[in-house]
């Protein structure tokens, strides 16, 4: 069910890539009320458990603060965590070296839940103040994430 979500959304790219440029010109006041109502709602109805396709195909930004946070919870030190797990990327941002996420259960859960980069907890991102400011990062999302997906859909028949 959730991979024909996201097939539908590749198969409308070219309209989705319209509908952000045209919120592009709303303001936040605007947009964030729309994203975050149509959130709640395609969370309601999308479980991650049965998904975790974020955890499977891309890798969050790992601050410095999430790795005393993880490094203390795995009972390593910062640089040997940094070591085994992590690499720069090229905007030289720290990120894990592989895909799916090295922390990835086989039924879907995060063996590190409670102490998760930021980035995982606040993953898709559509329910932060400002969204406009984070359009890019939701389009990409809206190829990964069904409930994106759905919030997109939603707010594409609002704007079309």
């Amino acid at each position: 069910m959730y991979k024909s979500i996201l097939d539908k959304a590749k198969s409308q790219q070219p309209a989705i890539q319209r509908l952000f440029k045209r919120l592009k010109k709303k303001k936040s006041a605007e947009l964030d009320p729309i994203f975050h109502e149509e959130h709640e709602r395609a969370f309601s109805e999308i479980d991650c458990m049965q998904c975790a396709n974020c955890c499977k195909t891309t890798s969050p930004i790992v601050e410095q603060k999430d790795i005393q946070r993880i490094s203390a919870h795995l009972k390593i030190t910062g640089g040997d965590f940094v070591q085994k797990y992590l690499l720069m990327d090229e905007d030289g941002d720290c990120v894990f070296k592989q895909t799916p996420c090295p922390f990835l259960l086989a039924d879907n859960a995060c063996s590190i839940y409670e102490s998760r980069p930021k980035a995982c907890s606040e993953y898709p991102h559509t329910n932060r103040k400002n969204m406009h400011a984070i359009l890019d990062i939701t389009y990409e999302n809206t190829f990964i994430c069904p409930a994106v997906a759905k919030i997109v859909e939603k707010i594409q028949k609002i704007y079309d």
